[in-house]
C-alpha cells in the first residue's frame, strides 16, 4: 500500500497483531508510514483510517524529516559542516564540509568527537584555570556524555565532569561551563555569591546561558 502526500509517494507498512484493540500510525527516519493494529482489520479499513488522520501523518513525516537532517548535522566547535560521505577511511574536515566513510557508525562519530574534546578540553580547562580569579585546587578532568547537564563537579573529589556534547558548542560556550564548574569549588550551591564569582570570571554568562538553553 503506498500514500501520496504534496507529490510524494510514501510506502505504507501493515502489521497485524491478534492482541491489537486499536489501530497506530507511526512514521519512522526511513519515512515509511507503519500501521499496527488487530489482525481481522482489513485493508478498506486501513485505508479509512489513514485518509481520516492524514494531517497527523504529514506532522509525523516532518518530525521524521528533522529528525534524519539533526543526525546528519556534523557540528564541531560551533560550526555546522555539510556531511558528505565518501568511501575514504574515518572522518577529515574541510572549510564547510566534514568527509565521512559511507560505512562508518555514529559510535565512531562519537570516538572523533572525544578524541577533539580530548584536547580542546584540556587546553580550555587549562587557560580557565589559569586565568580563574580564586585559589582553588587544580581539578581532574573527566569527560563523557550527559543528558541533563553540561557540566558536574564534585566538591569533594575536586572532579570536575564536562558533557561531551559541549564540543559541538563554540569555544566561549566551553569555558563559561568550565568556569561555572570551577566556581563550585568555592561555592558549592547556586547561590548569590555563586552567580557574582562566575560573573567575575564570564561576564557575559547570562547571554551564553541563554543562547544554551535556546
Amino acid at each position: 500500500m503506498q500514500l501520496k502526500i504534496n507529490d510524494k509517494t510514501y510506502d505504507v507498512e501493515i502489521k497485524r497483531k491478534l492482541g491489537n484493540r486499536n489501530t497506530y500510525l507511526r512514521v519512522k527516519d526511513d519515512l515509511k508510514i507503519y500501521v499496527t493494529t488487530n489482525t481481522f482489520v482489513t485493508d478498506k479499513e486501513i485505508e479509512k483510517t489513514i485518509i481520516n488522520n492524514k494531517n497527523s501523518i504529514i506532522k509525523m513525516i516532518e518530525k521524521a524529516t528533522n529528525r534524519v537532517k539533526r543526525k546528519e548535522e556534523f557540528t564541531y566547535l560551533g560550526k555546522v559542516y555539510d556531511v558528505i560521505r565518501t568511501s575514504s577511511d574515518g572522518i577529515a574536515l574541510g572549510e564547510n564540509k566534514v568527509f565521512v566513510n559511507k560505512y562508518i557508525e555514529p559510535k565512531e562519530i562519537d570516538k572523533w568527537y572525544k578524541k577533539e574534546a580530548n584536547t580542546v578540553f584540556k587546553e580550555r580547562f587549562d587557560l580557565c584555570y589559569k586565568n580563574f580569579t580564586r585559589k582553588i585546587p587544580y581539578p581532574s578532568l573527566t569527560i563523557r556524555k550527559m543528558t541533563t547537564r553540561w557540566g558536574v563537579c564534585n566538591v569533594k573529589s575536586k572532579r570536575v565532569t564536562l558533557n561531551l556534547e559541549l564540543i559541538k558548542w563554540p569555544i566561549y560556550c566551553i569555558d563559561y561551563v568550565i568556569m561555572h564548574e570551577f566556581s563550585h569549588l568555592i561555592h558549592p550551591n547556586h547561590s548569590k555569591d555563586f552567580w557574582n564569582l562566575v560573573e567575575e570570571n564570564c561576564n557575559n554568562y547570562k547571554e551564553i546561558r541563554k543562547i544554551m538553553k535556546d
